[in-house]
């Protein structure tokens, strides 16, 4: 009887020590493709999260809490990053989530956390649809938030590089069949009716397609100029090799996925050139950016010195410190009143894509505005500045561009040069 009472005892003892455990800790979930054909993009973000964290707890953490990353794999399938959601917050009880590569994965996972009332921060997906998944009236809070450009924002700056830009008139798009792929293409339409083109082609790949050649052949025959493209690194690669086969080199302008490792790698000579939008480009331009480049490639060593998806790791690595900005504001590690704090932050947080000055409104969850990204292109196997004005702009400091007024006129016509230098 005195032994049972004992061991009822110890395992009381211990039961309370784990629970006193996890209560020094804050948990955060990080979610992505970690595997697959957009693991570049996944592992990349993965490891910037790691490496803002592990500076952050250097540090002392906050609220005198470390932070824990539970991570997990979501292998850009909708019903893994289902499941994960669920996890992440029924048995870890994670206080965020980070992550979402693919928009697809995105749009199926984050409304188990918009329902458990828990910030989730996609610092990667893009698909405009995601942060306006949840809107008002019928949600009157918005727990989802981004930090990455939107595809809104990549349509029209794709669309202006291969007409306003570089003057050609006839273009053809090549998109994947994916949430991303077909979202991304409706948004590029868009943006060229507003210009008063209509492709010459529009086509459509599945995922680990290898051969474009049917694809190509319909845009090469159409008289295409130019590829726009929508689809990631391992496809995009395949159009670039679907040409050089071919014997038909046309430039290839496309949303931000063309900075990726698996795309570079895999072309080869046939991927130099391609331009992309980018809000970060691996150049130690600021001393910011500078520690950040150093302490990544020391601590994962990537091939080349060269990250697989600079975007994402800065993203990523820029989405801790928004988060744990907002925790210390709010002094509390709920969700609503984090999502309170995000939308109305008093602090400044220097990030390496930007500067954070209020990113966030209760009605306004894109941290990334049209001034921020600029032109990248593929040279030399990595990703500089397409336009020596960008670059020898690098350093400046960026700020997301504040809205209008509900005074100030709409936008039209009359506004696009003003768009054209916002972009510079």
């Amino acid at each position: 009887m005195q032994r049972r009472t004992h061991l009822t005892l110890l395992a009381s003892l211990m039961l309370s020590a784990g629970f006193a455990f996890a209560a020094d800790t804050i948990k955060i979930g990080v979610s992505g493709p970690f595997t697959g054909g957009s693991s570049s993009m996944g592992v990349s973000m993965r490891d910037g999260v790691r490496l803002a964290t592990e500076e952050i707890n250097k540090a002392g953490g906050v609220l005198g809490k470390k932070l824990e990353l539970v991570e997990r794999d979501d292998e850009a399938k909708n019903e893994r990053g289902v499941q994960i959601a669920q996890e992440l917050i029924n048995k870890e009880q994670v206080v965020a989530n980070l992550g979402y590569i693919n928009t697809g994965v995105a749009l199926a996972s984050q409304r188990f956390y918009q329902e458990a009332k828990i910030p989730v921060f996609n610092n990667v997906a893009t698909g405009s649809a995601v942060t306006q998944q949840f809107k008002a009236p019928e949600y009157p809070d918005n727990y989802i938030f981004r930090n990455a450009a939107n595809d809104s924002i990549q349509a029209p700056m794709i669309v202006e590089e291969a007409i306003g830009r570089r003057g050609f008139k006839k273009v053809a798009i090549l998109a994947d069949s994916t949430n991303y792929g077909q979202l991304g293409k409706a948004d590029l339409e868009k943006a060229l009716e507003a210009n008063g083109v209509k492709a010459v082609a529009v086509e459509k790949f599945n995922i680990k397609d290898v051969d474009m050649t049917p694809q190509l052949l319909k845009a090469k025959e159409a008289g295409a100029e130019v590829i726009l493209t929508y689809a990631i690194g391992p496809e995009l690669a395949q159009i670039a090799n679907g040409m050089t086969k071919l014997g038909w080199k046309v430039p290839m302008i496309g949303s931000w996925t063309l900075s990726m490792a698996n795309f570079i790698d895999n072309a080869g000579p046939g991927g130099e050139g391609a331009r992309m939008p980018q809000t970060f480009i691996q150049e130690p331009n600021t001393v910011k950016r500078k520690a950040f480049i150093d302490a990544y490639l020391k601590t994962f060593k990537p091939k080349n010195n060269r990250m697989d998806s600079p975007v994402s790791a800065a993203q990523g690595y820029d989405s801790v410190y928004l988060l744990v900005a907002a925790i210390k504001q709010a002094g509390s590690t709920d969700g609503v009143k984090i999502r309170e704090a995000l939308e109305n932050l008093d602090a400044k947080v220097e990030g390496v894509v930007m500067t954070y000055d209020k990113p966030f409104t209760h009605d306004d969850h894109e941290a990334i505005t049209k001034n921020i990204p600029v032109f990248g292109e593929v040279k030399g196997a990595k990703v500089v500045y397409a336009y020596e004005e960008d670059r020898l702009k690098g350093s400046d400091i960026r700020t997301k561009t504040k809205a209008k007024s509900a005074a100030a006129p709409a936008a039209g016509a009359k506004d696009k040069p003003k768009d054209k230098a916002d972009k510079k």
